[in-house]
Order: C-alpha cells, then structure tokens, then sequence
C-alpha cells in the first residue's frame, strides 16, 4: 500500500513541478540569467529600405483598414514597399487591394489556395526591401513602429526582430486575460533577449533580413516560428523589441479562441515532431530555452489531468499519518479542494462570461477560465495533430 502511495504521490509532484516550471519557474531562471549577462540593448535610427509583406485571405472586412493603417506608417515612403498577397481569396479582398494601387500598394493573387506559407514564398521574389516586415490584415501599426522594428538590424548578428503583440482594450473578460497572458509572454521575450535570442515570435510583427529568410515547406503550420529558429540556426540573433507594437481585437468568443489555439498548438506538436530540423543543435542554452519556452507549454494539460487524478486517488485511498509528500490527511484534501476550486471558477467563468466585467478586481476570477481553456486547446491540438486532421490551410476567425 505504501509503495502505491509513493507512485501516486510522485506523479502528483511530478505534474505540479511540470506546470510550475512552465509558467513560473523558467521565467524566474531566465530573468535571473538575463540580469547577471548584460543591459538591454539601444540603437540609433536606422532606414534601411523594407517589404511590409502581408499574406491576406477573404479579409474584405478589414482589410481597407489595413492598407490604410500600412500608408499612415512614419517611415520614408521611398523605403518602404507594400506588398499584398490574396491567393485563394473568394471574397472582394484581391478588388480592394487593387484599388489603391495608385497610392503604391502592390498586389499578388492567384485563384489557386495553396495556404499562407506557398503564398509568402510565392511572394518573396517580388519583395524589394532588405529587411522583410511579416503581417496580417486583421491587426494594426502604430505610427512608429516599422522604425522601432528595424533599428536593430544596424547590428550585423541580428537576422530578425519581433515586435510585441497586444490586445485592444475594451474587449471584456476574454480581451483582458488574453492582454495579461501577451504582457505575460512580453516579459519572458524581453529577458530571453536580453540572454541571447528569444525563442518565441508574433507572426504579426516579425522582422528578417531578406538574406537570412530560409524557405520553409509549405505544409509548415506555425510558419512564425520555423522562419525565426532557421535564423537561429544560421548563427544570427532573433530579438524582440516591445516598443514596436500591434494591436489587434481578441477572437469573437471563447470557443473561437480554443479554434485558433488548437491549431497554434498542432503546430507545436508538428515543431516537437521535427526537432531535429529545428533546434539550433550547436547551442544548448538556445535549446534549452526552446524546450522549456515552447516544447513543454503544450504538455502542460497532461500535467494537470494527472495531477487531478493522482490527488483523487490520494484522497479516497489516504495511506496512514500526516506526511505532505505522500498527500496523507489533511494534504490530499486540502491540495484536491483547491484543484476543485481552480476547476469551479473556471466553470463560473465559461457559463457567466460576463461575470465580473466591471470590476478589474473580480475580472481576475476569469483566469482559470482562460487557463483551462488554453490548455483545452493544447490538448485538442495534441489530438488533431495525431490524428492527421489539422490542415496548413488557416481558416479565418472572427474578431471582435
């Protein structure tokens, strides 16, 4: 019996430690790591000449906004190339690119659907800039920002610059958490930078030198992430710069969000799968960070469904005395009564989503919605990946 307790008990702490080191301890290493290397980084101006490239598919809806926001951008009209491309688009997308032609946005449409990643390689013989700017159409620059995405490729040992992404106010419970998870993520790129590369990019907001872009397979789901590791593979730094920002609107509902988290996390699953072609195998601190950054986030719900099940066994077959490390009574319960209470405000929050919007303090009780939801995405991608069912193709998501 005791033996039984100790396996139990071992997976319990085993899952709780994947799931703290996830969210909570690597971030602490690496800002302990980044703090004892050097100051951020500051760069002079710096114009080279740039591609805004912007892969849109059936974004009729927003997409004038787009071009708009693209032409009101502070940066030398004659450095500056817009680029659209439409393949596949079935809407009026390819009609309102053309239409403003006249004031230098370009445009490239195919009837043939072959997916973002075929319609950026399509495109990269016809872009122009020394340094390629990846976007969407559905998200927005603030005047500054193509100059602040650039500056630091003045140094020579950077071959890409993410910016940062963020979420507009105004957009209830689900803006405010998916805000505070990318301010989250802001401070985990912002040291890892500091450190040496970061190893996580917003596809949105992704600066590469033209000479360091390496063609990834069509068939590549999260093309954000493969083109920022081949940087890293060819010796050059990827850094991020929080002062060049994005704004766009969170997804329409919850249920869209999980949608597009699912795929994102197929995507990771299809990373983990090609590791190999992917790591940058001749620096360990660079694999290290990529493993506890981006490899073990998708494993977390495994942890918590173990941790979960392990702590029911724990509290309806309590071995003998008051030992905390093999969850004897009162630890099993008090430890199975906060996953209880973690669970049940996640519940509140799926079936009152507008619980608490009007108090920042009670909105916080949102979390473990967003949490679990997260990790219900994690999980669904783990399926559709294995299962062979999530395709390249992106389907659109409604935003607010």
């Amino acid at each position: 019996m005791q033996f039984i307790s100790i396996i139990v008990a071992a997976f319990f702490w085993l899952s709780v430690f994947l799931i703290l080191y996830v969210y909570i301890g690597y971030p602490l290493l690496i800002a302990l790591l980044a703090k004892l290397r050097h100051k951020p980084d500051s760069y002079a101006p710096y114009l080279p000449s740039v591609t805004l490239l912007i892969a849109a598919y059936n974004e009729e809806a927003v997409v004038a906004g787009k071009i708009k926001n693209s032409l009101a951008i502070d940066y030398p009209k004659e450095k500056l190339q817009i680029l659209f491309v439409t393949d596949g688009s079935g809407d009026a997308t390819p009609q309102i690119v053309k239409g403003f032609e006249s004031e230098g946005v370009e445009l490239l449409h195919e009837s043939q659907r072959n997916g973002k990643m075929a319609a950026i390689n399509r495109a990269m013989p016809h872009a122009r800039g020394e340094i390629i700017i990846f976007s969407d159409a559905n998200n927005y620059y603030q005047p500054n920002t193509l100059k602040e995405l650039v500056a630091p490729f003045q140094d020579e040992t950077i071959g890409a610059v993410s910016g940062a992404k963020s979420i507009a106010d105004g957009d209830g419970n689900l803006g405010a958490s998916e805000g505070l998870y990318w301010r989250y993520e802001s401070y985990i790129k912002q040291q890892e930078s500091r450190l040496s590369s970061c190893t996580s990019v917003a596809g949105e907001i992704l600066a590469i030198r033209k000479t360091a872009y390496f063609k990834p397979p069509d068939n590549i789901i999260n093309d954000d992430f493969y083109l920022g590791m081949q940087v890293i593979r060819q010796g050059l730094r990827l850094i991020y710069v929080p002062e060049a920002k994005s704004v766009e609107r969170v997804s329409l509902t919850a249920q869209d969000e999980v949608k597009r988290r699912t795929r994102i996390n197929a995507g990771r699953y299809q990373i983990i799968a090609n590791a190999g072609k992917i790591l940058p195998t001749q620096q360990p601190l660079l694999i290290w960070q990529v493993i506890s950054h981006k490899f073990l986030r998708p494993l977390v719900p495994f942890g918590m469904i173990c941790a979960l099940l392990a702590n029911l066994l724990a509290a309806i077959f309590p071995f003998g005395g008051r030992n905390l490390l093999l969850l004897s009574a009162p630890f099993g319960a008090f430890f199975l009564g906060v996953q209880f209470l973690f669970y049940g405000l996640a519940v509140v929050g799926a079936v009152f989503p507008k619980f608490g919007e009007k108090s920042k303090l009670i909105r916080l009780f949102y979390l473990p919605t967003f949490l679990v939801n997260s990790n219900l995405a994690a999980l669904q991608g783990f399926l559709q990946y294995r299962r062979g069912q999530q395709s390249h193709l992106w389907e659109r998501i409604e935003r607010r």
